[in-house]
């Protein structure tokens, strides 16, 4: 049991990647704090594993309902040794010219003040106790550009940096935090996406598949739940401060069609010429 006896607070977990994490850790030995805004959805989750989950209605673009989730988990199970931020939209989509303000806004309301907020809240508790693991959910659209709209992409690159900021900050109280950059994986978000459907998720995945640059295998949520577990763990005890890539190395170049200058041909030179000197 990887995660035995600790504690965990999940956002976006009623569904997609926070869902599959909350699986992932309770398999573990972890007791979990569900976080949503899907009620139904999360209270029906969190019943399903009777007494080591709750559910508690959060809405990470307000500070004090992050602040009272926190709460509940500390009051509920004793501590707080595991923050994973997971909950996301893909927000305002479409050219920058024409982009609403009001869509952006809301966008980085989600996407990476409600991050701050989830981090802010949980330091208050880790710091004291001094230990804990902080997960926040990036994406390769903060890393490259080109690869989401333009209110996603500026805050994944933003939630990379203060990953790398707060993890500076409180290395010195034992508080770990890491960042997971995923591709697109078979979620309902990323199947309402490709196929118009978020209940999608095998037409997602034949998608997915079809483009992955690991032939054939698409990302799925239980690859990111799996890194989640690792930065969550103990194993990663002396890693702070890191993004973890989960994409099939689309970030280092990896394409379905394979790289460039993969087959032999004699060495290219100066001016149209081949091969070595001779």
């Amino acid at each position: 049991m990887r995660l035995q006896d600790k504690v965990a607070l999940i956002t976006g977990a009623a569904s997609g990647i926070g869902a599959s994490t909350v699986a992932r850790f309770i398999a573990e030995g972890c007791k979990v704090c569900l976080c949503d805004i899907q009620d139904e959805a999360g209270e029906a989750l969190a019943a399903s594993y009777g007494d080591q989950a709750i559910y508690v209605h959060c809405n990470i673009t307000d500070e004090d309902s992050v602040s009272a989730a926190v709460d509940a988990a500390v009051s509920r199970f004793g501590r707080l040794d595991i923050l994973f931020n997971s909950a996301g939209i893909v927000g305002a989509v479409g050219p920058v010219a024409t982009t609403p303000g009001a869509e952006w806004r809301f966008s980085i309301d989600v996407l990476l003040n409600g991050a701050f907020y989830c981090l802010k809240h949980a330091a208050r508790v880790m710091v004291p106790q001094g230990s804990g693991s902080i997960i926040n959910m990036a994406s390769t659209a903060g890393l490259m550009g080109g690869l989401g709209p333009h209110a996603y992409t500026a805050a994944k690159h933003g939630v990379v940096g203060l990953t790398k900021n707060v993890a500076a900050e409180l290395a010195g109280s034992t508080v770990r935090v890491n960042a997971i950059a995923a591709a697109s994986m078979a979620t309902p978000m990323v199947a309402n996406v490709l196929t118009g459907d978020p209940g999608d998720i095998e037409g997602a995945k034949a998608i997915l598949a079809e483009a992955s640059p690991l032939r054939g295998r698409p990302g799925l949520a239980e690859d990111v739940a799996n890194a989640a577990l690792w930065l969550a763990s103990d194993e990663s005890g002396y890693t702070t401060g890191h993004t973890l890539t989960t994409d099939a190395g689309f970030t280092v170049g990896a394409t379905a069609a394979g790289p460039a200058f993969a087959e032999y041909q004699p060495m290219i030179r100066e001016a149209g010429r081949s091969g070595l000197p001779e």
